[in-house]
C-alpha cells in the first residue's frame, strides 16, 4: 500500500466518523428515537408474555417457553425495523438540502456518508439488541453464554447490514420521505408475520411455510432461538428446519452473508450515480 492510498484511506475514516458524531449528536438531542426503539420491544416481550402466559409447557417444542421462543424474534425485528428506518435521516438531508453541501464539500469518498449511516444504526441495534437480551432474561428466557451472545451479535450484525443498505438504497432511488415511509409500512408488519418471530413453521399453512423459509428475518431468528435453547450448540448445528432442507449454523451465517453482499452489490450502482 502506497503513502497515497494509506492517506485516502485515513482520510475516509476521518470523514465517516465526523458524519458519524453529527447523526450521534443529533440522536443526543433528540434521544426520543432511542427511547422508542428500547420501549417499544420491551412492551411486546410483556405483552405478548403475558398473552401466551397460560400456553402449554412443550407446545412450541422441546420444552421451549413462549419467553424463549419470543426473544429471538423480538432481538430481530428490532433490529430489522431499525434498520429498515436507516434512510430516513439520508432522506430529510436530501428534502432539507443538507445532502448536497455534503455532496459539493471536497471529500475522499461520498461513501463516508453512507458508511457513517451504517455505523450508527448498527450500534444502535447491539444497543438494543442488550437490552432486549436482559429484560427477557428477567421475564424467563434465560442468559445465553458468552459465545452465545457473541454469536448472537453476528447474526444481528449481518441483518442489520443488509437491510439497512436496502433501505439507503430507497432513500436514493424514491423521489420523497412520503414514499419512503410508504415503502418502510408495506415492508414492515408483512415480513414480521410471514417469519418465525411469533409462532414456528409447524404452525404455519404450507404456503407460509414456503414463504417464511425464503424470509431473511427467518435465518436470522431462527439460529437465535437455538442458541438460546441449546447451550452446547456448535457452527455445525442444524439450527433450522424448513419444508425442503435442514439448515446448520454456518450455512445460514452464509446464507445472510450472501444476503448482505447481494444488496450492498445491487445498491452500489445506483449510489455511485447520485453521488455523481
Amino acid at each position: 500500500m502506497t503513502v497515497a492510498q494509506s492517506s485516502s484511506i485515513s482520510q475516509f475514516w476521518q470523514e465517516t466518523f465526523a458524519l458519524n458524531k453529527r447523526l450521534f449528536i443529533q440522536l443526543k438531542r433528540r434521544p426520543s428515537t432511542l427511547v422508542a426503539g428500547v420501549i417499544q420491544p420491551f412492551m411486546w416481550l410483556i405483552l405478548f408474555g403475558a398473552l401466551f402466559r397460560g400456553a402449554p409447557q412443550g407446545l412450541f417444542g422441546n420444552d421451549l417457553n413462549y419467553a424463549q421462543f419470543l426473544a429471538p424474534g423480538i432481538i430481530v425485528f428490532t433490529a430489522f425495523s431499525g434498520a429498515l428506518n436507516a434512510g430516513l435521516p439520508v432522506m430529510f438531508d436530501r428534502e432539507f438540502g443538507f445532502l448536497n453541501r455534503l455532496l459539493v464539500a471536497p471529500l475522499t469518498s461520498r461513501f463516508s456518508i453512507v458508511m457513517a449511516s451504517v455505523i450508527y444504526i448498527i450500534t444502535l441495534s447491539l444497543i438494543q439488541t442488550a437490552v432486549i437480551v436482559i429484560a427477557s432474561a428477567f421475564i424467563g428466557a434465560g442468559l445465553p453464554s458468552f459465545a452465545g451472545l457473541s454469536a448472537i451479535a453476528l447474526i444481528v450484525f449481518l441483518i442489520v447490514l443488509g437491510v439497512t443498505g436496502l433501505s439507503l438504497g430507497f432513500a436514493f432511488a424514491l423521489p420523497g420521505h412520503i414514499e419512503l415511509i410508504a415503502v418502510i409500512f408495506v415492508i414492515n408488519l408483512p415480513l414480521l408475520f410471514a417469519s418465525t418471530a411469533l409462532a414456528p413453521l409447524s404452525f404455519m399453512a404450507k404456503w407460509l411455510q414456503i414463504v417464511a423459509s425464503l424470509n431473511p428475518l427467518t435465518y436470522a431468528i431462527e439460529p437465535i432461538r437455538y442458541i438460546y435453547q441449546n447451550s452446547d450448540w456448535s457452527l455445525s448445528s442444524v439450527v433450522m428446519n424448513t419444508p425442503w432442507v435442514d439448515f446448520s449454523l454456518v450455512t445460514v451465517l452464509s446464507i445472510l452473508l450472501t444476503f448482505d453482499l447481494v444488496i450492498l452489490l445491487t445498491i452500489k450502482p445506483l449510489l455511485s450515480r447520485r453521488f455523481a
